[in-house]
């Protein structure tokens, strides 16, 4: 798939990620050649959302970060244009903090996620990118401290529910093990559905493609589970809202031939003005309409409920 395609699939399930997390914004663009952030986010300063579920993607989201997420292992050439979207960004905000006279804290400046499905040894050892185990999950890489850019090896990480969310973005054999555990989710995790969504969007947007290159045929096989589960739960929750309607129209049938067997004993004609006040006392509570029924004459039932 190249990437234009995948952008568009990536950046829609990172923003669903990280949006209770602070601010994101998708595609922004920077000063001078034309050039864009995949993503771009800003923490919140007091987040109120509970972030564990979320595991090393929320401890990436601690501060303001690019991430850039990439369908096929990256050049050399794009990434060293990610370090220098990053460091646009980072002259950008030292010439505003020269301009308004104050002092930028280098680890208040942004740091850079690149996420690969997979990473030559020859590009880690090129970038100097070494692991940190003591803080980070394997997979991880760091550039030099000073770079503030890390590049992440999607297929090395951990199968763990730490890193599931990452994973899902990976290639291959490791995108089809995470997606399949993220169908088999708890319902009630807060990410699942909307995530369950954008996957299955994304199957259905190769489904009505007429040519699939070799790589989008994986992706359609890969995403398959999650698009079968959703349209499973989409029927179920169908079904389940169709029996509720069903309910509540039986329930009305019941209530309006209640209603008007009760005028017909009452006054023996259901004539035109009683007809018409049937429906307004529909609206009326079980126990409230019975007390009304037995002790309203007509002339009130009608003053009362007409129109």
């Amino acid at each position: 798939m190249t990437r234009q395609p995948h952008d568009q699939f990536a950046k829609e399930y990172l923003e669903e990620l990280l949006k209770p997390l602070g601010k994101v914004e998708r595609s922004k663009e920077i000063s001078g050649e034309v050039r864009q952030i995949d993503i771009w986010f800003i923490p919140f300063k007091n987040r109120s959302v509970e972030t564990s579920q979320l595991g090393i993607l929320a401890k990436m989201a601690q501060q303001t970060a690019l991430f850039e997420p990439y369908r096929n292992a990256p050049t050399e050439t794009e990434i060293k244009s990610c370090l220098l979207k990053l460091y646009s960004i980072h002259s950008l905000q030292e010439r505003e903090a020269k301009r308004d006279k104050r002092i930028i804290d280098d680890d208040n400046l942004p740091f850079l996620w690149i996420l690969a499905p997979t990473l030559s040894e020859r590009m880690l050892t090129g970038f100097g990118a070494t692991l940190d185990l003591e803080n980070w999950e394997t997979g991880i890489y760091f550039l030099p401290k000073f770079q503030k850019t890390a590049l992440v090896a999607i297929n090395q990480l951990a199968k763990t529910p730490e890193t599931l969310w990452l994973r899902v973005l990976g290639k291959g054999k490791t995108q089809k093990l995470a997606v399949e555990e993220l169908i088999n989710l708890s319902p009630n995790n807060p990410y699942r559905r909307n995530l369950m969504d954008i996957l299955a969007s994304w199957r259905k947007n190769l489904e009505i493609r007429t040519q699939l290159t070799s790589e989008e045929r994986e992706d359609f096989m890969n995403l398959s589970p999650a698009y079968l589960k959703e349209k499973e739960e989409w029927r179920v929750e169908a079904k389940l809202e169709g029996k509720l309607e069903g309910k509540l129209e039986g329930e009305i049938r019941t209530k309006r031939l209640m209603i008007e067997n009760f005028l017909l004993a009452k006054f023996t004609n259901l004539d035109t003005e009683l007809s018409a006040i049937i429906e307004p006392l529909l609206q009326v509570e079980t126990p409230e309409l019975t007390r009304i029924l037995l002790n309203y004459n007509r002339e009130e039932l009608i003053s009362r409920f007409k129109g």
